[in-house]
């Protein structure tokens, strides 16, 4: 079984293939450093996975009653997935799918790889409720609109009374299937430290981010009797509103099978429940920009409206001046500069602020989203390419149901809206702290008017009005 963005052991599908089809299974994890070499030396997500692989390894040992121990390699996955099989003299590796297009080209190259030494890979599904091509229109196309794709997801959830595609996998049930680990396996594929791998500590602990399955269900906990409120309470960053299990959503430190669950039993035994609604229907969301990256991985680089790339956006000194100042909080708009600051201290952004930075980076300083996609790519600890290249494409109007290129939001007007009272910007503007609950919305020294910038907009835009 190799473990990647699917760092648990329950209800998880590969695993569970893995125990119920074969006598003997190992389990491993490689840090792949066609990935690591990549990220700087201090990473939050790298101590996340490092952290939640110890609660890996935990509840392996549990379920096997001590016998098996996660086995933890450092290198290209290319190369140390089949050359482990080989070791384990493994006939199968099992995985979970993942739709990335690096990821797609990297499992390309294991399968062939091992089988050069009789063994075949397994991949299944389980990062998503429905994938790739499961859910489609009646013309047997994938859907590039949301509410479409909505409906027919719902409906297909719904054709099975037995509620079978939130099941979970029962791997436990199937454990005496994972294979004894000697002390001399245990000793060579220990899991590593973060400086033996290249890397230093980070304010993780410092932060509170709970890590692993252990850490998840914690989350879930705290979430589920909120999970009414959610409408209500989502979109104010100064409120205890989200879940707070992105980060492990993405690591697959939880099932969505269980989050989609949770939702969809308190709505069938609450139809009214708007929060367990909206809370669905965002997890909806993610399954729909999952499929749009497998079915469209020309997204991953360019504008899924292929006409979008012809907008002529800032360039040169002007360009790097302003990328500057929205990086590192200096953009003299009180709700754009708090959120950067949330990013740059914690790893994480609130979903509604992510919404309006990304807006006021493509249409107040005119700035080419990719260029703002690539910096959260590299400092959310919750990034998820498909994820975070549907929100950028949204935001700039070029993605697959985008909110139109004249609809801008007014930087101003939705920090008044969603932080009425200031209280998120003055916990990361403690600068600001003695501005009334008014004075604290006005803009400082802005780097643009928001009045001009939105008519250079419109005008950028006329090029795809059509």
């Amino acid at each position: 079984m190799w473990f990647r963005r699917d760092v648990r052991a329950s209800d998880n599908a590969a695993l569970y293939h893995a125990l119920k089809g074969h006598e003997a299974v190992y389990c491993a994890f490689v840090f792949d450093t066609d990935i690591l070499d990549a990220l700087p030396r201090v990473d939050r997500r790298v101590e996340f996975i490092r952290e939640s692989l110890v609660d890996l390894d935990t509840q392996l040992q549990a379920i096997s009653g001590g016998r098996t121990r996660l086995l933890v390699l450092h290198g290209k996955a290319v190369d140390e997935i089949p050359r482990l099989a080989l070791e384990l003299g493994a006939q199968a590796v099992y995985a979970n799918h993942d739709d990335e297009p690096s990821a797609i080209r990297r499992d390309a190259h294991v399968a062939e790889a091992l089988r050069a030494t009789g063994a075949h890979l397994h991949t299944l599904k389980d990062h998503v409720v429905f994938e790739r091509q499961e859910v489609l229109t009646q013309a047997g196309k994938p859907y590039t609109v949301f509410t479409p794709y909505k409906n027919a997801w719902l409906k297909k959830l719904a054709a099975r009374a037995d509620g079978f595609y939130l099941k979970p996998y029962p791997t436990k049930k199937y454990a005496a299937a994972l294979q004894a680990v000697s002390d001399s396996l245990c000793q060579a594929y220990a899991l590593p430290s973060l400086s033996s791998i290249g890397f230093e500590k980070t304010n993780l602990a410092q932060l509170g981010v709970q890590t692993g399955s252990t850490g998840a269900q914690k989350l879930l906990a705290d979430f589920a009797p909120r999970m009414s409120r959610y409408q209500e309470t989502r979109d104010f960053p100064a409120i205890k509103g989200p879940s707070y299990l992105s980060v492990h959503l993405r690591f697959g430190t939880v099932s969505i099978r269980e989050l989609a669950s949770l939702a969809h039993q308190q709505l069938q035994a609450s139809p009214d429940d708007a929060g367990a609604a909206t809370w669905l229907s965002e997890l909806i969301w993610r399954d729909f920009y999952h499929q749009i990256m497998a079915n469209f991985p020309h997204a991953a680089r360019r504008s899924f409206k292929p006409d979008y790339d012809r907008i002529q956006w800032e360039q040169g000194e002007v360009a790097e001046t302003l990328y500057a100042a929205w990086t590192e909080a200096r953009t003299g708009y009180p709700l754009v500069d708090a959120a950067m600051r949330q990013l740059n201290q914690t790893g994480y952004m609130h979903n509604r602020l992510r919404m309006i930075t990304a807006s006021f980076f493509t249409k107040d300083l005119g700035l080419d989203w990719r260029w703002g996609e690539r910096y959260f790519a590299q400092h959310l600890i919750d990034f998820d390419l498909a994820a975070n290249n549907g929100g950028w494409q949204w935001a700039a109007s070029s993605g697959c149901d985008a909110q139109p290129y004249f609809r801008i939001f007014n930087p101003t007007s939705q920090s008044q809206k969603f932080d009425p009272k200031g209280k998120f910007i003055r916990h990361y503007l403690p600068e600001l702290e003695g501005l009334g609950d008014k004075e604290i919305h006005v803009p400082r020294n802005p780097v643009v008017d928001h009045t001009e910038a939105r008519a250079k907009t419109l005008v950028r835009y006329a090029v795809v009005k059509n």
